[in-house]
C-alpha cells in the first residue's frame, strides 16, 4: 500500500554520461519503492546516452520512463527545469548519471518526510559513500549532522548534494522559483529557499548512495585536503564571492516569502559583506548566527568577511 500511496518522480539530468549511466539505471530498478518515474532532461549529449535511455524505455513499462531536451543552459538550470517539466508526484528526488543508489535510498527518505506531511515543505538529504570511477570505496562524504540545518548556514554554505535530496510537493514549488534566477547550485539553492521559509531540512548521516568520483564531475567532493586548498585558492581569487553575489540576487527576488527572522538575517549577511571591521563583523555574525560547519571554516568565514572575499 505504502509504494501505491507515494509517488516519486525522479529527475536525472544527462550530459554525455554513458560511460556509467548503466549502472545508475540498474539502481534505479532495484530500488525498494516501487512507485516511481524517471524523467530525464538530456542537455545534449553527444555520445551513447541517449540510445541507452532510450534502450532502457523500451524495456521498461509505458510511461516509467521520459526523456526530454534540456534548456542548454548549464547544469543547474537543467536540474531545475525538471520540477517544471515533472507531473505532480507526493515527492520528487533528483538523480545524477554517474552514481549509484542503494536500494533503500527511497524508502529511507519517504519514511523520514512523511512525517512532515503534505503542507509543509520538506527536503530530505543525506551522506554518501565517495567512490572511484571503478565503484572502489574512497571514504565518506563529510557527516553535517551537528549544529542543526538553518538558513544561516545555508547562506554560507551547502549541505549535501542533490544527487542525496528528495522533496514533497510544497518544497518543489519554492525550490522551482530558482528557474530564471540563476543560483550558484541547485542543491545549495534548495537548501536556502526550504530553510529560508521555515520548511523543515532533515539530513541524514546514513549514506543513500555511492557517489562516483572521476575526471569528468562537474563537481566533485569536497573531502580532502586538496578540496580544502583548492576551496581556499578559489575565495582568494574572488570564486566564492562571485557565488555569494548570485545567491544573495536570487534570495533577494524571494525576499516577501522569508520569515521575518530571516529577512533580517539576510539583511546582516547582505551588511558584512560590505565591510565594518573586525569587532563589529563578529558581533553582527554572533547575533545572527551566521556560521560554517567547523571551527576552521568560521574562522575562515571570519577573515574572509574583513577582507572582502566573502
Amino acid at each position: 500500500m505504502a509504494d501505491l500511496e507515494n509517488k516519486v518522480t525522479i529527475m536525472m539530468g544527462t550530459y554525455n554520461g554513458a560511460k556509467f549511466l548503466l549502472e545508475q539505471l540498474l539502481s534505479l530498478e532495484s530500488q525498494e519503492h516501487k512507485n516511481w518515474e524517471l524523467l530525464v532532461s538530456d542537455d545534449g549529449s553527444t555520445d551513447d546516452t541517449l540510445k541507452l535511455l532510450q534502450k532502457f524505455q523500451d524495456t521498461w513499462p509505458q510511461g516509467k520512463l521520459t526523456i526530454v531536451d534540456g534548456p542548454h543552459k548549464g547544469f543547474c538550470q537543467n536540474f531545475l527545469s525538471l520540477l517544471d517539466r515533472a507531473q505532480d508526484s507526493d515527492y520528487f528526488a533528483w538523480a545524477d548519471q554517474d552514481d549509484i543508489w542503494c536500494p533503500y535510498k527511497l524508502t529511507q527518505s519517504i519514511e523520514k518526510l512523511r512525517h512532515y506531511g503534505d503542507t509543509t515543505p520538506a527536503l530530505y538529504c543525506s551522506r554518501t559513500t565517495i567512490v572511484d570511477e571503478h565503484n572502489n570505496i574512497l571514504g565518506m562524504s563529510p557527516l553535517r549532522s551537528t549544529p542543526p540545518p538553518s538558513f544561516s548556514n545555508a547562506l554560507v554554505q551547502s549541505l549535501a548534494g542533490a544527487n542525496t535530496m528528495v522533496f514533497n510537493q510544497p518544497a518543489r514549488e519554492l525550490i522551482k522559483l530558482g528557474l530564471g534566477l540563476a543560483p550558484v547550485s541547485h542543491d545549495w539553492w534548495a537548501y536556502q529557499v526550504v530553510t529560508g521559509v521555515g520548511g523543515q531540512l532533515i539530513y541524514d548521516p546514513k549514506p543513500t548512495l555511492r557517489y562516483r568520483q572521476h575526471t569528468d564531475n562537474i563537481i566533485g567532493s569536497n573531502k580532502g585536503i586538496f578540496a580544502l586548498l583548492s576551496r581556499i585558492r578559489k575565495a582568494w581569487q574572488g570564486s566564492y564571492r562571485e557565488m555569494n553575489n548570485k545567491n544573495i540576487l536570487a534570495l533577494q527576488k524571494i525576499y516577501d516569502k522569508l520569515t521575518n527572522e530571516n529577512k533580517k538575517t539576510l539583511d546582516a549577511f547582505i551588511s558584512l559583506r560590505k565591510g565594518m571591521g573586525i569587532f563589529k563583523t563578529f558581533d553582527l555574525v554572533r547575533k545572527f548566527q551566521i556560521h560554517r560547519r567547523s571551527k576552521f571554516q568560521q574562522f575562515a568565514l571570519y577573515v574572509g568577511l574583513v577582507i572582502g572575499k566573502v
